[in-house]
């Protein structure tokens, strides 16, 4: 998995890595934002929160179509700079009035722009440096990898828009409002880190941008395009169609973690935690877990003494820290609502291996899932993620009665952290199902003539499935009960996956 890879890969994906440790460090904090700091309603944050994860995946679109025109490494190198200068913006505390409002959406309105310009583009970068033989083989691989450089910058962020908070409140004592301004601001600081990672370490990747443009004219002409039948081009785009569809009504559910699973983390959730517990809050214990994990895994599969000798190590080494740390747990710890955004990134670094191993595994059986079945799976298990959430919120208020009950220091009841801890992990199972699989699967189904539309699509159903999200969230502005929320979603999973 690791072994093989083109050196532009690392760099691409550190780049990238840092790119994303700061949009989900904003993302962490961003809908506490808005109710903190212009005092919005659950239902108007919720929307503004979805509309701005809509722009994120539906300008790729357009980032596209400019790359063909004008270059993925000028689109890319762009969308960074234009990122920059809408954090730089969100950064700057303006208050709570209409001309911070204003400044906001334009702000939110840069970040998603440059995220156009950037993401897609650099996946085809990405994509590029396997179109040699030699590496040909190792393209799944690749961007398995790729997918966890993603998700380790995720991991890392919630835990940073804290600490940084934290940390204004009581060395610089500002406001908690202002001290959100400080969490936009460190993804400023990751982008200059990721500017940096993509230039100093072009001469890795250079080769797939030389002469883009003459390339790409040259392929318009005479590219060897297959034909298909207008009855086979017609299945094919129904079938991917079906498969949007659902991609919609997942990340519509699946990016709840940002929505009302943030606002379940904040008002339903034990705002402390102590023992085993309390160590899954400090990302330094998740990191050895994945050490473990990985360890384990080298164990098995490493061919030479020295290389499992090396992985043994590895186990060791993180069992004893994390025996360190358990030894030193100081009493409580608090427990913050952004938190809970680390679990799902770990859980993907850490499962990301085991997912590909098990397909192989049964590859090698010959009982390996289609992809559409693999997709239909994915979104049992994420209606299986909400089951479990209306489980564990029977018989707790309602969203308003539980935060009036809150204001006026009524106590009332909070369930255990280990419900949110565990619905992420079922949730993570459903992503690694459908994320990747759903691409690789539209790159392959996709007529030949209309490939670039067909992904264009796959980005544009994420997009629509995102400006969904904030429904759950007009409906705990509406104080509807929590059961009903949580079995909509189900429901919305189970139908679906019949699809």
């Amino acid at each position: 998995m690791f072994e093989g890879q083109p050196k532009g890969l690392w760099a691409l994906a550190l780049a990238n890595t840092g790119e994303r440790f700061g949009y989900y460090t904003m993302l962490a904090v961003f809908l506490l934002y808005l109710q903190a700091n212009f005092n919005y309603e659950p239902g108007l944050a919720s929307t503004i929160y979805s509309t701005f994860l809509m722009m994120v995946y539906f300008l790729p679109v357009i980032g596209g179509i400019a790359a063909d025109r004008f270059g993925f490494g000028k689109m890319v190198t762009t969308g960074i700079f234009i990122m920059f200068i809408g954090y730089l913006l969100l950064s700057v505390p303006l208050g709570g009035d209409i001309v911070a409002a204003a400044a906001m959406a334009v702000a939110l309105v840069l970040v998603g722009l440059g995220t156009g310009l950037f993401k897609g583009n650099l996946q085809v970068m990405v994509g590029r440096l396997y179109d040699s033989p030699e590496y040909a083989s190792k393209r799944d691989a690749g961007f398995s990898l790729f997918y966890m450089a993603i998700n380790i910058g995720a991991m890392f962020a919630p835990t940073a828009a804290i600490k940084i908070m934290d940390w204004a409140q009581t060395s610089l004592g500002v406001s908690e409002n202002d001290s959100y301004h400080f969490a936009f601001a460190v993804a400023c600081a990751s982008l200059i880190v990721s500017i940096l990672i993509y230039y100093f370490s072009s001469s890795t990747y250079r080769h797939v941008l030389a002469g883009e443009k003459k390339t790409a004219a040259k392929d318009t002409k005479t590219a060897d395009v297959p034909e298909l039948s207008p009855s086979e081009t017609k299945e094919r785009i129904i079938c991917l169609c079906l498969v949007f569809a659902v991609v919609i009504f997942f990340w519509m559910a699946f990016h709840q973690n940002g929505n009302t699973l943030t606002l379940f983390a904040r008002d339903y959730t034990q705002t402390t935690s102590e023992g085993l517990q309390a160590m899954a809050f400090d990302v330094t214990n998740l990191v050895a877990c994945i050490f473990i994990v990985y360890g384990l895994f080298g164990i098995v599969q490493n061919n030479t003494l020295r290389g499992k000798g090396i992985s043994v190590l590895v186990v060791l080494l993180a069992v004893a820290f994390l025996g360190y740390k358990y030894t030193t747990l100081e009493g409580i710890v608090d427990v913050k609502a952004p938190i809970f955004q680390q679990f799902n990134p770990c859980y993907v670094v850490a499962l990301t291996p085991v997912s590909v191993a098990l397909f192989a595994w049964l590859n090698r059986k010959g009982k390996e899932p289609t992809s559409p079945q693999k997709i239909g799976l994915g979104m049992l298990v994420a209606a299986a993620a909400f089951c479990l959430m209306l489980v564990g919120s029977t018989g707790l208020l309602s969203p308003m009665d539980q935060a009036s009950a809150i204001e006026t220091d009524a106590d009332p009841a909070r369930v255990s952290a280990n419900l949110l801890i565990s619905t992420y992990l079922v949730l993570t199972f459903a992503e690694l199902l459908l994320s990747p699989i759903g691409i690789s699967f539209v790159s392959k189904v996709a007529p030949p003539k209309y490939a670039g539309l067909m992904m264009g699509l796959w980005f544009a159903a994420t997009a629509v499935g995102n400006q969904l999200v904030m429904i759950p969230g007009l409906l705990w502005g509406a104080n509807v009960p929590l059961t009903t929320i949580w079995g909509v979603l189900a429901a919305i999973c189970l139908v679906s996956a019949a699809t």
